[in-house]
């Protein structure tokens, strides 16, 4: 009762501003726009669960933000309104002192920090102060995401946000699906702008599809997870993406080792379904897969004798891209060339012209496709190696998290921190073939795994005497 009066005061004040605004048509949405602000209030993990479910449909916002990052168009989406929101109430709640600073706690802090120090020291000294600006826009929408993560961790239900993740980006494989029927040469981009930052965002909803499947209590759930798993399967073999298919092959080779036992059990006691279900996947999938997939992979055959620009482009200008990155190293290890700079070097570069398709000038600035590289190449090696030991640090987090749980006799929390942990390998992997220092899901994923790791922590200090 007591907020009744502040709120029919902040509603009117808003419909007058939107009265008065160029959008006069909006003053009606005031009142749900209100509503929906009070519920994300008491509820602040919801719009963090909405934002990323978002981040697969962000092509149809923006064709900037087609890695998952921070849109530079103008006007606001859903995501950042939802973004400003929680940021404003995350505020509001520790000033207010609802949420307790303690729940900041994390072992990511020491070295993001140092990077961040280094990150911002090179930017100063940046040879071109306009690129790495924006650049750091961009990385600070990561960088909000891991604290709100972080912030919230306590509230996030981890098996929803699995299914929110699985499901958004299975959506997206029906329309890549739908849309490559009939163009069976062209290659799914979903609703992105280009296949591999689609094939990147499959890798890391697949391990979470395979924890619903294994994990899912009865029969009839595990075969409605089933279909978002074989769709993501079905939409990675359609976007062409070599890489892509490399980090799945990786990542189903540790969860087999995870579930050996598993698998044992399925082998001798269900091996007839095995060889069915054998025997019906191995006709149908070359079916799925592109000719221009099945030629690119035949190209990787010949790499023993050496990459061939006249055999494969992509090949060709990745390996100059470390050329080029190698170089920038050199020159500037501690500080790098500057953040977001390394397609201004790329561009003087005579790599530049060789590999500039339709000669568009827009076409000689060209990413590390290497995030790595990039870090190094751009921040310095210093910088790089803090980057690099963030990314094992999460690693290890799932690792000693899963290992815990599995000692407790608690397989349900074992299963998340592994599964979780082998999304996170997968954009770990994948940094080595896009450059996409601010994807969204890859600092969620620090704050995840930072989350697991500090429950470990917790419990096991609990048993100690």
């Amino acid at each position: 009762m007591v907020l009744t009066l502040p709120l029919a005061l902040l509603l009117g004040l808003a419909c007058l501003l939107l009265l008065a605004s160029p959008w006069p048509y909006l003053a009606p949405l005031a009142f749900p726009a209100l509503a929906a602000l009070a519920v994300l209030y008491r509820k602040p993990v919801w719009g963090l669960l909405v934002m990323l479910a978002l981040v697969p449909f962000e092509g149809l916002f923006s064709a900037t933000d087609a890695a998952g990052g921070s849109s530079s168009s103008a006007g606001f989406t859903l995501n950042k309104l939802l973004g400003l929101a929680l940021i404003a109430i995350a505020a509001l709640q520790l000033l207010l002192r609802q949420l307790p600073v303690r729940r900041l706690r994390s072992n990511l802090w020491p070295l993001l920090l140092a990077f961040l120090a280094l990150y911002m020291t090179s930017l100063a000294f940046s040879s071109h102060l306009g690129l790495s600006l924006q650049q750091l826009r961009q990385l600070t929408v990561g960088l909000v995401l891991l604290t709100l993560t972080v912030l919230f961790g306590r509230d996030l239900d981890l098996p929803a946000l699995a299914r929110v993740l699985v499901l958004s980006v299975a959506s997206t494989c029906v329309v890549a699906l739908l849309s490559t029927s009939t163009q069976p040469a062209s290659r799914a981009i979903g609703l992105l702008a280009d296949p591999n930052y689609f094939a990147l965002l499959i890798s890391v909803a697949l391990p979470l599809a395979l924890l619903l499947v294994v994990r899912a209590p009865r029969w009839p759930q595990r075969l409605f997870w089933l279909a978002p798993l074989l769709l993501l399967l079905a939409g990675l073999g359609r976007t062409g993406s070599r890489s892509g298919l490399l980090v799945v092959l990786l990542t189903v080779a540790i969860a087999a080792w995870h579930y050996r036992e598993h698998l044992k059990y399925l082998v001798i006691r269900r091996l007839g379904w095995v060889i069915l279900a054998l025997a019906i996947a191995l006709p149908l999938a070359p079916a799925l897969l592109p000719d221009s997939f099945i030629q690119r992979l035949e190209v990787l055959a010949s790499l023993k004798s050496g990459v061939k620009a006249y055999a494969d482009t992509s090949l060709a200008r990745r390996s100059a891209y470390v050329v080029v990155g190698s170089q920038i190293i050199a020159e500037h290890p501690l500080l790098g060339s500057g953040p977001g700079t390394f397609p201004l070097e790329f561009a003087r570069t005579g790599y530049a012209i060789a590999f500039s398709i339709r000669g568009l000038p827009v076409e000689l600035y060209r990413e590390a496709h290497n995030t790595y590289l990039g870090m190094f190449s751009e921040v310095g090696v210093p910088g790089g190696l803090l980057f690099v030991g963030l990314i094992l640090l999460s690693l290890r987090n799932c690792q000693v998290a899963r290992r815990h749980w599995l000692s407790r006799g608690d397989p349900e929390r074992a299963a998340l921190a592994a599964h979780f942990g082998l999304s996170c390998l997968a954009l770990a992997c994948f940094l080595f073939f896009l450059s996409v220092p601010s994807h969204k899901y890859l600092w969620v994923m620090l704050g995840i795994t930072s989350f697991l790791r500090l429950q470990a922590d917790d419990d096991a200090a609990g048993e100690r005497p």
